[in-house]
């Protein structure tokens, strides 16, 4: 009798398939600091790729110099590790295109006051 192949412990906690909105909306609980705002809606999120186990996150932050990079960095991995149970998140930050405040959602500009300008 063959014994059956054994599948790490963390897919097993998470067996249905992950979707990209369900990814941004977790990631809508990691906020910037400095403005108050989730990185979704501030438009800082260019690309989701899902694979069994691994979460990998492409995005930006509002300027190559900014002083939250490890905070907002650790937040989308602690997100994204708990909340799917995935073995690995990834982030890479990425400064093309770069960003700017039209890139953010109407929920951004409200929330950042950019739609007052």
């Amino acid at each position: 009798m063959r014994t059956p192949e054994l599948k790490p412990w963390k897919q097993l906690m998470h067996p249905k398939q992950i979707t990209e909105n369900e990814v941004q909306e977790i990631l809508r609980h990691v906020i910037d600091p400095e403005l108050g705002c989730n990185i979704v809606d501030l438009g800082l999120v260019y690309g989701i790729s899902i694979t069994p186990g691994k979460i990998k996150i492409s995005m930006s932050l509002t300027s190559p110099g900014c002083p939250m990079s490890e905070s907002i960095r650790y937040g989308v991995q602690t997100a994204l590790l708990n909340d799917f149970r995935v073995a690995e998140a990834e982030v890479v930050l990425v400064w093309s295109p770069r960003w700017n405040p039209d890139m953010m959602t109407e929920a951004g500009k409200a929330a950042t006051g950019y739609c007052n300008f």
